[in-house]
């Protein structure tokens, strides 16, 4: 059985992974601030005799009796509502709370996985993203706080496996939606749900021509799992190449809720990336990976969900 620590376990994707880990046989531990996780999401769990929760903020001293075999750090405010509001927390946690997690990785002579992001490439001057590509990042705008943040935290990452031979592996992750997410939580998808579910009219930044890519949770848990347990110790990006306008999302939304919402439009914020699709040749080759739940059928899949939000 293997021993596995999840930091931000009690997040949209942290606990998705609790979830599947435990499905695999693993003896998880959960750690969250719950300053943007929140423990309904591992309630269902927290009964489990393979499962434990412990309420702490990773930024600080990061013990854990025993072994472990993995340590996932997913710990951070991943959306721009969120590290807008925290953003000198969000730099901690990317600098302060990654040093914290290596530092017990190295200790327990244990795997360690960072969450990475797609932001690293900032607004992208590539098109498609490949690993390869440096990114475009504005350090001082608004965003920077997480986008170095993560930036940081890779570089670290890359520190600790070269300076004391700790086994890493970097995910860098596309837009992932599924249940568990907030519906007030910033990102178009839940967005579009909640005021299409409500009647409302659906918000569209800009002209809605910018893109995204969006993953389905389930996908992208198992795409993870493989790199995990892969021999990669540089990053990998994972998230579906099918690229899709956010005015598009908002009729695809509009049709799988059958609103008859209206589409306004707002001002773009500053720094929004205007294309963001992942190059998933590395994930295929070497981890014979790739989503298989079209943008359609998540739609359907997590339609129950926000309904059951929407008040």
């Amino acid at each position: 059985m293997e021993r596995t620590l999840i930091t931000g376990g009690a997040g949209f994707l942290g606990s998705h992974l609790c979830d599947y880990l435990l499905e695999k046989g693993h003896e998880v531990i959960c750690i969250d601030n719950l300053l943007t996780g929140d423990m309904e999401n591992v309630s269902h769990l927290l009964g489990h005799e393979r499962f434990r929760f412990i309420r702490y903020d990773v930024t600080h001293y990061l013990h854990v009796d025993g072994p472990l075999d993995n340590i996932l750090h997913f710990a951070s405010p991943q959306v721009r509502i969120d590290y807008l509001k925290m953003p000198i927390q969000t730099l901690k946690v990317g600098s302060l709370g990654t040093h914290k997690a290596l530092g017990l990785a190295k200790a327990k002579g244990a795997r360690f996985l960072l969450a990475s992001t797609s932001e690293c490439y900032g607004d992208p001057l590539v098109h498609p993203q490949r690993e390869d590509y440096w990114g475009n990042v504005n350090p001082v705008g608004p965003r920077g706080v997480y986008d170095e943040a993560k930036r940081f935290a890779e570089a670290m990452t890359m520190a600790y496996h070269r300076y004391h031979g700790v086994q890493v592996r970097i995910v860098r992750i596309f837009n992932t939606y599924g249940p568990r997410m907030r519906l007030n939580d910033g990102r178009a998808l839940p967005a579009f749900m909640g005021q299409s579910l409500r009647g409302e009219d659906l918000t569209v930044f800009g002209d809605g021509t910018q893109t995204r890519s969006f993953c389905y949770v389930d996908d992208l848990v198992e795409g993870i799992f493989r790199l995990l347990n892969s021999e990669e110790t540089y990053p990998v990006n994972l998230g579906n190449p099918d690229e899709i306008t956010l005015l598009e999302l908002a009729r695809r939304v509009l049709a799988v809720t059958g609103s008859a919402s209206g589409i306004v439009f707002r001002e773009l914020p500053e720094d929004d990336p205007k294309v963001r699709q992942p190059d998933i040749g590395k994930a295929r080759a070497l981890l014979g990976w790739e989503p298989r739940v079209t943008l359609d059928e998540g739609l359907r899949r997590v339609l129950p969900y926000f309904r059951s939000k929407v008040t």
